[in-house]
């Protein structure tokens, strides 16, 4: 059974998968709200970085933060970054306290590495980790269609205690541009661990209309 988000930072990990300036909101929106992050990036999605929207991403912890700092131009909140290797690190144990963990996104290679109990980097060890000490932890696929195999390893995730939250666009919100729509994805990935951040138009049920039962009364009121 996972236990119920808890105290301390949370870790974002950022797999080899499409979707990265997912992971830079979620990183500035929790930075901005004074949050806490264990931030560990893979090699993989340093790959992505560069061959998607022409970035590189230091792999060296202190040069990370530096850049991430600028990057994302906020100055509030507690960043630490890790080498996607450094399976020395605190998120790397049991011992050390977290709120919980999202990979975001999680590349299917990530998945299927995580649900046969192999770690052969960090973002794979910590998740290990919150899977055996009963900690919550978010997987975010980022793949299309989803094979059997797929299908499987996140099915075998779930029984163990993670939950699944594809990076799966709505539209009740309205969205006026490609920024509300990675808000939105955003913030309803990082509700599961009960985190408020920014601001969402949040759905309230369909508005009433004059006429339909519970609409407010129109006109006069007849005595």
């Amino acid at each position: 059974m996972v236990r119920p988000s808890g105290t301390g930072p949370v870790v974002l990990a950022v797999s080899g998968a499409s979707a990265q300036p997912l992971a830079q909101r979620a990183l500035q929106l929790l930075l901005e709200a004074g949050e806490a992050v264990e931030l560990v990036t893979s090699r993989g999605a340093i790959g992505v970085w560069q061959a998607e929207l022409g970035l590189r991403v230091p792999s060296e912890p202190d040069a990370q933060e530096a850049f991430w700092r600028e990057r994302t131009a906020v100055s509030t909140g507690q960043l630490r970054c890790h080498r996607w290797n450094d399976q020395a690190a605190g998120i790397a144990s049991g011992s050390f306290k977290t709120r919980g963990m999202v990979i975001l996104p999680a590349s299917m290679g990530t998945v299927g590495r995580i649900a046969s109990g192999v770690a052969i980097d960090l973002v794979e060890r910590a998740a290990d980790v919150h899977l055996k000490e009963g900690r919550p932890l978010v997987i975010c696929p980022r793949e299309t269609p989803w094979s059997l195999v797929h299908l499987r390893n996140l099915t075998a995730l779930a029984e163990a205690g993670a939950r699944i939250a594809p990076p799966v666009p709505a539209w009740y919100h309205q969205p006026q541009s490609i920024e509300d729509m990675v808000d939105f994805l955003v913030i309803r990935i990082f509700d599961v661990l009960d985190y408020e951040l920014g601001n969402l138009r949040r759905w309230q049920g369909p508005p009433h209309q004059p006429g339909s039962p519970g609409a407010p009364a129109t006109g006069t009121t007849s005595q």
